[in-house]
């Protein structure tokens, strides 16, 4: 009978012990979000702050030849791995893009202070170039519980909410941009040898032979038909996040930039 009684002490101070430990990572999780959205917001208002401001005439110019706007010149002078803004409107999915040509995933687990967070910030692969028109450019962003960062983009599951949000805006430093969703879809990391089509080997620059074969298998992946086939030299923007359908899942939402005159609904 003492065996028995010490036996279930045991396990009663494991559970215990279990519990306490849950309630700390969850305590933890819980305050890392609330920090990283206050921080979040304070980016915000430093863009919004920016794009009512008047011209301050300062000059600061960027490799591409084109020069930071005024709506970004506060936030440029706090990062330079910042090269955009990623918007999707009546959605938390408004954040400030990232790029590191060293290191693709430098902003995985570091916030815009260059700080370790979990929640890391959207980034641009380090294989794009934003004024290449052949050329798609894919964003990571995480799926966090807490619904940052890139969690809402498995919304794009439901037709009915991608007629409500079908268009998205990428502002790079110096010009505002628009695009319109064209296919959602479920995918994985593949094993190397295995013979299939994988969205992850077409970033950056296409040929027009490349981009209409990953045009053609988004559509035919995407969970419904959006009518629209992009067309080359119209650029593309692939949105991806982690999805739990399967081991090393992903959801992926691909737009392409409008043309000129035409509008987003």
């Amino acid at each position: 009978m003492k065996k028995k009684r010490w036996v279930g002490n045991l396990i009663l101070v494991v559970c215990v012990l279990l519990c306490v430990g849950s309630g700390g990572y969850l305590l933890r999780y819980f305050l890392s979000a609330k920090n990283t959205e206050k921080a979040v917001e304070q980016l915000q208002e430093y863009r919004e702050e920016g794009q009512n401001e008047p011209d301050d005439g300062e000059d600061i110019p960027l490799e591409s030849g084109h020069s930071v706007s005024q709506k970004y010149k506060k936030l440029y002078k706090k990062n330079k791995d910042m090269i955009g803004w990623i918007q999707i409107k009546n959605t938390k999915i408004n954040y400030p893009v990232m790029q590191t040509k060293k290191d693709s995933e430098y902003y995985l687990y570091r916030n815009f202070e260059k700080k370790n967070d979990v929640n890391g910030l959207p980034f641009l692969d380090a294989g794009c170039d934003l004024d290449d028109k052949e050329g798609n450019l894919m964003i990571y962003g995480h799926h966090m519980k807490s619904g940052l960062m890139f969690a809402h983009l498995m919304d794009y599951r439901n037709e009915k909410f991608y007629r409500s949000h079908s268009g998205i805006e990428l502002d790079t430093l110096y010009e505002s941009r628009k695009y319109k969703v064209v296919a959602a879809f479920y995918s994985q990391i593949y094993p190397k040898e295995q013979d299939v089509f994988k969205y992850y080997e077409y970033i950056g620059h296409l040929s027009k032979k490349q981009y209409d074969k990953y045009v053609k298998n988004i559509r035919k992946l995407s969970l419904y038909d959006t009518g629209i086939t992009p067309e080359y030299g119209q650029q593309l923007l692939t949105l991806v996040t982690c999805a739990y359908h399967t081991e090393e899942g992903r959801f992926v939402v691909v737009a392409v930039k409008e043309k000129d005159g035409e509008t987003n609904e």
